[in-house]
């Protein structure tokens, strides 16, 4: 790797910021390594517009992460499996719905929804580990191998990672959990900084531990 390694926050629909934090981190798409730590989609009012940038970036960014947040998840059991309807919109999903122009008739039968949109989130990996680096949505179970961990803690797990002293033997990067500001620990480094509940979006440059907000 020649270029940064760079880590950014739950976006949750704020494609403004997210357009803002790109500009303002003034990424080297051919040599920057940038992870993208989940929840694209849901509570913000335009998560078509970051499913489009990501999917742009992708054609510029050779070494583009995108990996998958509780909230892909819950979209993806909803629109393809029709399981989970009041978990889905309890959780800012019509607000998803809402960005794509998709009535709840619709989404309900499976259709509406961009097929290129619906390949991305598809094939979103639940965790990039680099050996010294393990980035996921959520968090990793302690005591637990990091190649033994449940798929639903990797998506959902919060305090009972965030809590506790457990050395994976990575430093692990994660969101899921909105923080008033960055958690900074030895071994772990929180960036949902709640950036759609009119907190900020950030950006981490690793191993500086750097942070650029907006």
């Amino acid at each position: 790797m020649t270029g940064r390694l760079l880590a950014v926050g739950d976006i949750h629909g704020c494609h403004g910021m997210m357009k803002q934090l790109l500009e303002r981190i003034d990424l080297d798409p051919a040599a920057d390594t940038l992870v993208f730590i989940g929840d694209y989609l849901d509570r913000g009012a335009e998560a078509r517009k970051v499913i489009d940038a990501l999917l742009d970036l992708g054609t510029r960014c050779p070494n583009l992460i995108c990996l998958k947040g509780n909230h892909e998840s819950m979209f993806l059991y909803y629109y393809l499996e029709g399981r989970d309807e009041a978990l889905f919109l309890g959780n800012g999903g019509q607000c998803t719905l809402d960005s794509y122009g998709i009535s709840l008739e619709d989404a309900r039968k499976g259709r509406g929804f961009p097929e290129d949109h619906l390949r991305f989130l598809n094939s979103l990996p639940l965790m990039h580990d680099t050996g010294e680096y393990c980035f996921v949505h959520a968090g990793l179970r302690p005591g637990i191998a990091i190649a033994d961990q449940a798929a639903e803690d990797l998506l959902w797990i919060r305090h009972e990672f965030i809590d506790s002293g457990w050395d994976f033997g990575r430093t692990v990067v994660f969101g899921h959990t909105p923080l008033y500001k960055p958690l900074l620990a030895k071994n772990k480094l929180g960036i949902d900084t709640g950036a759609v509940y009119g907190g900020r979006l950030t950006c981490i440059e690793l191993p500086s531990r750097r942070i650029t907000q907006v």
